[in-house]
């Protein structure tokens, strides 16, 4: 039995193909991280060509709207590929364990159930500390990740629907 190996292009070397429409949802609680986490992700994808007409950037009040927001996104169909921001900071009550479970949940559920990648950008972390390394800091950028990550997926479903 023989396969067909389909290997993914890499964003970094190569040109995006045609116009790539994306959309950023990103929370506003938090909202000094989630910024940061936008601004690397659109700098990003500017780097890679996308024009400023081609990223749109919406807010939603937290991390549990995420999911709601990325949801219209997908169904207005203007967009090729979503990412969405947030940052839950662990306190003393079970509220961190919710909000966690229910945008992974809901995030999950839209990529099982829809032909447009959404991209997780949500930290889940138990200190400020921690968020500001992931924005620049010793643990990288989760912003610049994200946007690759969108490219990347942007490619596969490309490729998939081109089979």
């Amino acid at each position: 039995m023989s396969s067909n190996q389909h290997n993914l292009p890499n964003p970094f070397n190569a040109e995006i193909d045609g116009d790539v429409r994306v959309a950023i949802i990103s929370a506003e609680w938090n909202g000094h991280i989630t910024s940061a986490l936008t601004d690397g992700c659109v700098e990003t994808l500017k780097k890679h060509g996308l024009s400023d007409d081609l990223i749109d950037v919406f807010h939603v009040p937290g991390a549990v709207e995420l999911t709601f927001g990325a949801s219209a996104a997908i169904e207005s169909g203007a967009f090729d590929v979503i990412i969405v921001f947030g940052c839950v900071i662990r306190g003393g009550t079970p509220h961190f364990d919710y909000v966690c479970q229910s945008v992974t949940q809901g995030i999950t559920s839209l990529n099982a159930e829809c032909d447009i990648p959404v991209i997780f950008g949500v930290l889940t972390v138990d200190t400020e500390e921690q968020a500001i390394e992931r924005i620049g800091g010793i643990h990288g950028h989760k912003g610049i990740e994200a946007a690759e990550t969108a490219l990347k997926m942007h490619q596969f479903a490309q490729q998939i629907r081109d089979l």
